[in-house]
């Protein structure tokens, strides 16, 4: 395999790592004094979870300003610093994309709820009825009731899959996909290598259908996509879309919407072999996920910055994991479907047990993504009766001082997970020279 084409398809030989920049090291510039860390860990590539100004309804997937950085975190030259210096490491950045809704908080929204007659209303979903795209999945059932949210001011209904502050985008409306790709050129100017794609398949909506994955949700990733490899042809795109494997397969195209997706149902698959001691069922899982376009990749998980969603297994084995994972049953999500559990939690601290975990993440086919914390072994935060939402229970303050106890511990959970990546980095380059 010659140079070039190795550089273009890097994405499939990525390892990556999920991190909040304030919880992992409190600002950018605090990421930047910390990304020895990373390559003393092993990882090839940083998965930055929203940066961007917000009201943090939603931990910042509540978007007020796309080309921005939220004060807390630094500026945008900071940002531009951090990138510089990953890349000297031999560090990729992706950064979250959060094009399905804004935040209330938007100028653009602030402008639309307005009135009835503000040209802004065309940027989103508005009702009279709150009636419309019944099927439409609610992405917080446990917050609110339906999609469509009350707008006092034009005395009509906006719609929001997620918080009632995070209104949908409407994106038959031309203008706002000029916007997002104008956005989206905006950041890797700035040098970022990938997007991850928060919610992609519920980009439109139409009557009569569930709104998710609909084939002009397609033909817009398609779209996206050939603007993006006009300038930036390593720039990657990341569907975040649950469901199963067939259905998956459909947001890689042809090889011309998006590089990767994240593999859910193996994250469902892998925790099921855990619970029975048995990865038997696994083989059936990979050997059905091989055929995709040469320029794609899986992105495989065991954890990351969301609740654990269960459902594409079977419903019986469903309750037992569910069991499994959250024996006491805390950190329930949507209505009891799913659960927010770390590997540390599920194991109890047990070194060994998530270790072997890991194992099997860092074993199978695919770009192996690290939740920020799995690695030293951090578990929830501390249980309170006031957290509705218990995602935010698995995104606590990296706990340094663990970290540094067992980076200088050869038998540290850290430096057995370091030693893992490290392999796994060993692995793909001697295969590579084979194929040579």
């Amino acid at each position: 395999m010659d140079t070039a084409r190795k550089e273009t398809y890097w994405w499939k030989r990525a390892k990556i790592y999920e991190l909040y920049i304030d919880k992992f090291a409190g600002s950018i510039q605090g990421l930047i004094e910390n990304l020895d860390y990373f390559s003393k860990l092993g990882v090839d590539c940083l998965h930055i979870l929203p940066h961007y100004p917000s009201p943090m309804v939603d931990d910042g997937y509540d978007i007020s300003n796309y080309r921005g950085v939220r004060d807390t975190l630094g500026t945008p030259d900071d940002f531009q610093e951090l990138i510089l210096a990953a890349h000297v490491r031999n560090i990729r950045i992706i950064v979250d994309f959060v094009c399905n809704h804004t935040s209330d908080m938007h100028p653009w929204f602030v402008q639309a709820r307005a009135s009835r007659d503000n040209p802004w209303r065309k940027y989103y979903l508005w009702s009279d009825t709150g009636r419309e795209y019944a099927m439409a999945p609610n992405g917080v059932s446990d917050i609110k009731e339906s999609n469509w949210i009350w707008n006092e001011a034009t005395r009509d209904y906006y719609f929001a899959t997620w918080y009632p502050g995070q209104p949908d985008l409407n994106w038959d409306y031309p203008a706002v996909y000029e916007e997002m790709i104008a956005i989206m050129k905006f950041w890797a100017d700035m040098g970022v290598d990938g997007f991850r794609l928060d919610a992609i398949p519920h980009l439109v909506k139409r009557e009569g259908t569930n709104c998710t994955g609909l084939p002009e949700t397609h033909a817009l990733i398609k779209r996206l996509r050939r603007r993006l490899d006009e300038g930036y042809p390593q720039t990657i795109l990341i569907a975040e879309a649950r469901s199963d494997i067939a259905t998956m397969k459909t947001y890689f195209g042809n090889g011309d919407e998006c590089h990767m997706a994240y593999h859910f149902l193996l994250m469902e698959e892998m925790w099921a072999a855990i619970r029975r001691g048995n990865t038997e069922r696994l083989k059936n899982v990979i050997e059905d996920s091989l055929d995709i376009p040469e320029n794609c990749q899986w992105a495989i998980f065991l954890r990351n910055h969301d609740e654990l969603a269960l459902g594409l297994i079977d419903p019986t084995e469903h309750r037992e994991l569910l069991k499994f994972l959250d024996a006491d049953q805390r950190y329930l999500y949507q209505r009891g479907e799913r659960t927010s559990v770390r590997i540390g939690h599920v194991f109890k601290g047990d070194r060994t047990r998530s270790l072997d975990a890991l194992k099997m993440l860092y074993s199978l086919p695919g770009a192996p993504i690290m939740y920020y914390g799995d690695e030293i072994g951090m578990q929830n935060l501390k249980f309170s009766p006031d957290i509705r939402d218990t995602r935010k229970y698995v995104r606590s303050a990296f706990d340094w001082e663990l970290a540094k106890r067992q980076l200088e511990d050869p038998e540290s959970l850290f430096n057995a997970v370091s030693k893992l990546m490290h392999d796994k980095t060993a692995e793909i380059v001697h295969k590579e020279e084979t194929k040579e």
